[in-house]
């Protein structure tokens, strides 16, 4: 094909470098709307009423999205029919914001509610700020070493604050702990990230209490190798803190060993290690038949 000349058919300097300008303005621009329109305000404003929502008892709201999903428990249900129903004395709550996904996390305890609870709760929104899908995992008496009360003193002291930026780990480094963690139900021989000190809580038991300056997050081998799946995440860098919705497989001794029951894991990261994880498991027998 026969080129033009330079003067007819080719652009001077000058016009080429505005129009980089413009295109870099334009791309800066959208960058800018993405970012306004799932930004830490927008997602810290669905979890403020989510709160709300469920100490009000009032599920209308909520900002949800045409189409929305709910489900609790891993049941598919009207959102108004579930916990929502009915208000509830909310004593604590923590919040995970992840702008990269659109999504937050919620803990919150009911401890001195007249029906004690311990929720976990993941919310994905569109960049509208309205909510596309929810599903909570809900734990009140019977299920996995429940115990509200205590669950409640140990979470409000822990430190989960915000993590300066010359120090906070990527996305990947925070994934990559909780995940070790998992992968070492089904292969006890895989190094799990664990920092010193490191406490889990899981229901009402901190094994902190043992060891506050050591690594007490150690699992040991379960019966038989599980393989975890089913995961959801939350992560947010800001305070090095991933949320992992799975199916916990064989604990709940009144089901199939797999997929297993719903249950929720939430982990501080620091400099690339766990230092709290956090553990709410449904039981569909008391205790999940394991008699503790």
């Amino acid at each position: 094909m026969r080129r033009g000349s330079v003067s007819g058919n080719r652009l001077s300097m000058s016009a080429k470098a505005t129009i980089r300008i413009s295109i870099l303005l334009a791309g800066a621009a959208v960058a800018t709307n993405a970012r306004a329109e799932c930004n830490r305000a927008l997602l810290k404003k669905i979890t403020d009423t989510y709160v709300k929502a469920q100490t009000d008892g009032k599920a209308s709201l909520l900002p949800l999205a045409k189409g929305a999903s709910y489900a609790e428990n891993d049941k598919i249900m009207d959102i108004g029919k579930g916990v929502l129903a009915g208000p509830l004395k909310v004593d604590f709550t923590r919040n995970f914001h992840d702008t990269t996904q659109c999504a937050t996390f919620t803990e919150l305890v009911a401890a001195t509610d007249p029906h004690p609870y311990v929720i976990h709760t993941r919310i994905e929104a569109t960049k509208a700020g309205k909510i596309s899908k929810m599903e909570s995992v809900v734990t009140d008496a019977g299920d996995w070493m429940f115990g509200a009360a205590e669950h409640l003193a140990v979470t409000r002291v822990e430190a989960w604050d915000e993590i300066s930026k010359d120090k906070r780990d990527t996305r990947a480094v925070i994934k990559a702990a909780a995940d070790a963690y998992l992968d070492n139900w089904g292969e006890p021989t895989l190094p799990v990230p664990h920092g010193t000190p490191c406490a889990r809580l899981e229901g009402r038991l901190n094994t902190g209490a043992r060891n506050p300056q050591g690594n007490s997050c150690d699992m040991g081998a379960f019966p038989q190798k599980l393989k975890v799946g089913h995961r959801r995440y939350v992560i947010d860098e800001t305070i090095g803190a991933v949320s992992i919705f799975h199916n916990f497989p064989w604990l709940d001794a009144g089901i199939p060993v797999d997929p297993g029951t719903p249950a929720s894991q939430t982990f501080r990261v620091e400099g690339g290690k766990n230092r709290y994880i956090h553990e709410v498991t449904v039981c569909t027998t008391p205790q999940c038949g394991r008699g503790r």
